[in-house]
């Protein structure tokens, strides 16, 4: 049976924590969409192990990682990851590691054009990562991109690439500053590396499937950097959401058991795009700083705000959660007051508007429509109970509940693989 977990925010949410501590149980852990973009940290036994295109699975020694068909795979990135987790102590890494023979491959050439079309969009840049994860759907999308298991025909392979470098090279011209023969000498070498990691995934995950197996199926991103459902065009371009784990790794939707969705107590966001309850002052900062709210990836400083209820029960809509995973919670331990959005409201109708529209220049016009909550004002740091809870922090987490119709299963109250409560 398979569990998903997924984004249910902007990214950055902390589920690799929960990945971490579920895949101690799983036979299979996967990654169904995205491709070194996204990013993970997990602290298992003292040790900070950082994820980008692995499964975070990799930490439990008996569990097979599988990196799906609907995700872009960077061969570089994929064998200096797997060095950097050896290096620190996961020595089994290696033999419990596959990928999907129909992933697209991500490209140099990929970078390459990212950060030329980001300079394109000048004022209006999404604030991607660079990392030409848009530039391979795109490649994907319009049938000119490179599979995985074309690697391996190296005719086939480099023909296929020199095509694609020479169509890009008559868009940019000499602005695109990239060595085809350089790339191609590369996978020259990786094409000897990577067969022993290489499988069939269809087959792979059916087999999985059929002799019960327990998958764990990890969401990379979030719902609201979707390509279909989250804030387009300042998205990510993958499906980042339920649909995506489907196709991405060919999952039977009748073997599903949990969809968890997890959320940080507030909301922050890396990148451009609309952020209705962003504090760009000291409630902001205070969050910045406290919460540690700087990208794995990139590095880059989150923007931060207030919890959007609005955002989680949409998200909620579209992924069909079974539970959320709330994330973070002792980062509000020293705020007196305490807010999350419950609606926008028009300021020309007074109409409130308690879902979110897809009409983001509408949504930017709207006034944010709070609730306040009493803080609490003690620590809630390694708490492991929810009755241990201050009661303030009770009624918040209860009116999450309320608010999306999604019971709350999972409280992060630390950075620990033990700071959690499960209800």
């Amino acid at each position: 049976m398979a569990t998903i977990i997924l984004g249910a925010q902007w990214g950055d949410e902390g589920k690799g924590k929960l990945s971490d501590i579920l895949c101690q149980k799983a036979q299979v852990c996967a990654r169904a969409a995205g491709g070194h973009n996204a990013g993970h940290s997990v602290v298992a036994n003292g040790v900070s192990y950082d994820f980008h295109l692995l499964p975070s699975g990799l930490v439990n020694p008996n569990c097979i990682n599988l990196i799906g068909s609907g995700v872009v795979f960077n061969v570089q990135a994929f064998f200096k990851e797997l060095a950097a987790l050896e290096e620190k102590g996961l020595t089994h890494a290696r033999k419990n590691l596959l990928v999907s023979d129909r992933a697209q491959v991500n490209l140099e050439l990929h970078a390459r054009v990212d950060g030329l079309e980001e300079r394109e969009l000048a004022g209006k840049k999404i604030g991607t990562t660079g990392r030409g994860i848009g530039p391979s759907y795109a490649t994907k999308a319009a049938r000119n991109g490179i599979r995985v298991h074309e690697i391996f025909d190296q005719e086939t392979f480099e023909a296929k690439l020199r095509k694609l470098a020479a169509g890009y090279k008559k868009r940019f011209g000499d602005l695109l500053e990239y060595d085809v023969e350089e790339e191609i000498a590369r996978f020259r070498e990786y094409r000897k590396l990577l067969p022993e990691y290489v499988v069939d995934a269809v087959n792979y995950m059916h087999k999985a499937q059929a002799s019960g197996a327990e998958i764990l199926i990890e969401g990379a991103n979030a719902l609201m950097l979707d390509i279909d459902y989250g804030t387009y065009p300042y998205v990510t371009s993958s499906n980042t959401g339920l649909g995506g784990v489907i196709t991405g790794l060919a999952v039977n939707p009748r073997n599903i058991k949990e969809i968890i969705g997890v959320a940080k107590a507030y909301t922050t966001r890396v990148g451009e795009g609309i952020f209705k309850t962003e504090d760009t002052g000291e409630i902001g900062h205070k969050l910045q700083d406290i919460g540690r709210e700087w990208g794995v990836s990139t590095g880059r400083k989150r923007r931060c705000g207030w919890l959007d209820l609005v955002v989680l029960k949409y998200s909620a809509a579209v992924n069909y959660y079974t539970s959320w995973n709330l994330t973070k919670l002792d980062v509000l331990d020293t705020f007196p007051v305490i807010k999350v959005a419950v609606a926008y409201k028009d300021p020309e109708t007074g109409e409130e508007l308690d879902y979110f529209p897809a009409d983001l220049a509408y949504l930017e016009r709207c006034e944010v429509v709070y609730k306040e909550f009493e803080g609490w004002m003690t620590t809630t740091t390694a708490v492991k109970k929810f009755e241990d809870l201050p009661p303030q922090a009770q009624t918040y987490v209860k009116f999450v509940e309320e608010y999306t119709g999604v019971p709350v299963k999972w409280i992060g109250t630390g950075p620990a693989r033990d700071d959690m409560i499960y209800l």
